[in-house]
């Protein structure tokens, strides 16, 4: 279909030369009659022939070029077609090398992958082990708290009760006369006191065993996650 555009497009230029060479001769033959006619009226031929030389140019026809005309578009496709092959090779091969390179980066990745989650497997089932063990403690810590707060509220209510009663006993003490009464009465607040300095040390030996007991955790803990992250 396109060849039978361009042959079209020929004959019709062939077309349009040979009317142009008709019309020329047309008006030469016009021009040749004038002349004649003028050569019979006396006119200078000189003359006549320099003003016919310089009125034919501009009874020429000069046909521009359009832009629009698809033979135009059609070569500007042409150029543009192998300017886009011309480019293409070159970048397909570019982008073959990096596919190729991309592959072999995704092997590297994979089988590094496989090594690391081989080397790291035994690390990851202690840190798991770890972790549950530190859960456990964690509970622990938590009912000992527990216990040491209800074990310092009985202390707290113990002191006020010994308070209290020392305060009665004070006052009953200064209105008795007799001081044995008064003696047993402080010996018994002696006793009182010296329990209470046991409860304590005993509340002072649990909060440090349960201070030993997180900061071991806590050591665990930080051992473990540089383990794993030296891995």
């Amino acid at each position: 279909m396109l060849q039978e555009d361009v042959e079209s497009e020929e004959e019709g230029d062939v077309f349009m030369d040979l009317s142009n060479m008709k019309e020329t001769r047309d008006l030469e033959v016009e021009m040749g009659g004038a002349l004649g006619g003028a050569l019979e009226a006396g006119v200078d031929e000189q003359q006549w022939r320099l003003e016919v030389e310089r009125v034919l140019p501009s009874l020429r026809v000069h046909l521009r070029q359009d832009n629009r005309e698809w033979r135009a578009h059609y070569d500007q496709m042409h150029s543009h077609q192998e300017a886009i092959e011309t480019k293409l090779a070159d970048t397909k091969v570019y982008l073959d090398k990096l596919q190729q390179e991309i592959g072999r980066t995704l092997e590297k990745i994979s089988s590094r992958e496989k090594y690391v989650n081989n080397q790291l497997e035994s690390s990851i089932a202690e840190f798991r082990t770890s972790q549950d063990g530190l859960a456990e403690i964690r509970e622990r810590y938590r009912n000992s708290s527990s216990s040491v707060n209800d074990l310092a509220r009985e202390l707290a209510q113990v002191t006020e009760a010994l308070d209290r009663v020392k305060g009665e006993m004070e006052e009953r003490g200064s209105n008795m006369i007799d001081a044995g009464p008064l003696v047993r009465i402080k010996q018994a607040l002696t006793r009182l006191k010296t329990e209470c300095t046991q409860m304590d040390v005993r509340i002072g030996v649990v909060e440090h065993t349960l201070l030993q007991a997180k900061l071991r955790t806590k050591s665990a803990i930080q051992r473990q996650m540089n383990e794993t992250l030296t891995f």
